[in-house]
């Protein structure tokens, strides 16, 4: 796995101490996290506008994509090598666990083909998934 310093210069950003440090917090979990469980960890070096802007810049660029959770509270992911600033490819399943409470991406289960109705567009589509995970099982 890549350490920030290479995934920041991939995605042609400057290397910060905030980047580098939100981008470390991704990096040890293999889970979704939330704002308030990054803030939770670095608000005693780093302001909330530094951490939204982080992430906003994150998101803009492909680093990270948005995951929403059951109760519609939004949690961030580190993206896999395909996701670029021009396009995500996050289209996978997203993994609830009601144990433990942590949302995990199922990179290798692709979200199934959904026929739209006639004058329907996709184009964003999430599915989450709940039950134990394999930590909990």
């Amino acid at each position: 796995m890549k350490g920030e310093g290479e995934i920041l210069k991939d995605f042609d950003l400057r290397h910060t101490t905030s980047r580098s440090a939100i981008l470390k917090l991704f990096l040890k979990r293999p889970f979704a996290l939330s704002y308030t469980d990054i803030e939770r960890e670095i608000a005693d070096v780093f302001d909330r506008v530094t951490v939204y802007r982080t992430l906003k810049t994150f998101v803009d660029k492909g680093v990270v994509h948005k995951v929403l959770d059951d109760g519609g509270s939004l949690k961030y992911a580190l993206c896999s090598d395909l996701c670029t600033h021009a396009q995500h490819q996050h289209e996978h399943v997203h993994f609830k666990c009601t144990v433990c409470g942590q949302t995990s991406c199922l990179q290798e289960v692709n979200i199934p083909l959904v026929a739209l109705p006639a004058g329907y567009e996709a184009r964003e589509i999430n599915l989450l998934i709940q039950g134990k995970c394999q930590n909990c099982h």
